[in-house]
């Protein structure tokens, strides 16, 4: 679903660019890497033969890792819609994101827990063999003891062991915890939410970005996520315009609504529009010219977008927008 929607997202952008004005046009280049680091790179260095510019990708943060290495010792600009380790950014000046990282998702989750929630107990379920899903769980329970709230269990789990939750619901409920937060994507989180029904544990469960996608997952039940919340940069249901403009046009055009990673990818291509203009790039130049001038001027741009306003970068590549919380209503993201 992640893959498909961050496709559909730059495509259509990449489309209305072509169609408008704008003195920048694109040539439009996907490669589907599966999710795997090998088979991220062995895609970049496809579309560097078919003379990529400028990469808005990879989608995951493991793909990214890998592919991330090798823009920054080509010297090939990327912005990654999606890929949300600050690792993917460490020490690599020509490398952006547009999603929130995972220490400011884990940050701002127990923020709005100490915030709205007072006296949650907190359980804690997250898989350990992934940089994500680490990632936003260190930081969560870091500011979650600063807050003093009472994280009361934490359960964990692999990638091969995504197929039984009863242990780690079982142990949560016994510690008491009414609230189970869950830094993982939504796949494990739909078992987990059907696991936890027949077992009759009813607690507020809270997702971050990676829960995007659970409502259209196939053959998924959408109750069982009933008063499911999550943080999002974006939701179908804004009253913005523009959001509405582009949940209109992308709902027509791919028959399917969209979600924040398509969202992420559609600012992605305007971002990378936006610095182009600022930076004066033309379409003769090199890929590593390019890369350049791109670094220069992204610290200094702001760009209104789907995922946030006024977004700005720091030189290490990191996004700043306010999160939002959301609760799943009905089948529908309610902003809170």
């Amino acid at each position: 679903i992640y893959g498909q929607a961050v496709v559909n997202g730059a495509e259509l952008a990449v489309e209305e660019i072509n169609a408008s004005d704008s003195t920048v046009k694109f040539t439009f280049l996907k490669q589907d890497d599966e999710a795997d680091g090998e088979k991220a790179l062995n895609a970049y260095n496809t579309m560097m033969d078919e003379g990529m510019q400028v990469l808005v990708g990879p989608t995951t943060t493991g793909a990214s890792l890998t592919v991330s290495d090798q823009t920054n010792a080509d010297r090939t600009f990327m912005l990654t819609p999606s890929a949300s380790s600050p690792d993917v950014t460490k020490d690599k000046d020509n490398v952006f994101q547009v999603c929130f990282t995972d220490p400011n998702q884990g940050t701002g989750a127990a923020d709005y827990i100490a915030e709205n929630m007072t006296g949650a107990k907190v359980a804690v379920i997250y898989r350990n063999d992934d940089a994500y899903s680490q990632g936003i769980r260190d930081t969560f329970v870091k500011e979650a003891t600063d807050k003093g709230m009472a994280v009361v269990y934490e359960g964990t789990f692999t990638n091969d062991s995504a197929t039984d939750f009863s242990v780690q619901l079982a142990g949560a409920q016994t510690a008491g915890a009414n609230l189970v937060f869950m830094p993982i994507y939504y796949q494990p989180a739909s078992i987990i939410l059907a696991q936890a029904k027949a077992m009759g544990y009813a607690p507020t469960f809270f997702g971050v970005d990676g829960m995007d996608g659970i409502l259209t997952m196939p053959g998924f039940d959408a109750s069982l996520a009933e008063g499911v919340m999550l943080l999002t940069p974006f939701s179908v249901n804004s009253e913005d315009a523009a959001t509405q403009s582009f949940v209109k046009t992308y709902t027509e055009k791919y028959g399917v609504e969209p979600n924040q990673f398509a969202a992420d990818a559609y600012d992605g291509v305007y971002i990378v529009k936006a610095a182009l203009e600022k930076a004066g790039c033309t379409a003769d130049m090199s890929s590593t010219d390019i890369c350049e001038a791109l670094i220069q001027v992204m610290p200094t741009l702001s760009v209104d977008g789907l995922t946030g306003k006024a977004m700005t970068w720091n030189a290490e590549g990191e996004v700043s927008k306010a999160p939002l919380a959301a609760v799943i209503e009905n089948g529908e993201y309610v902003m809170k």
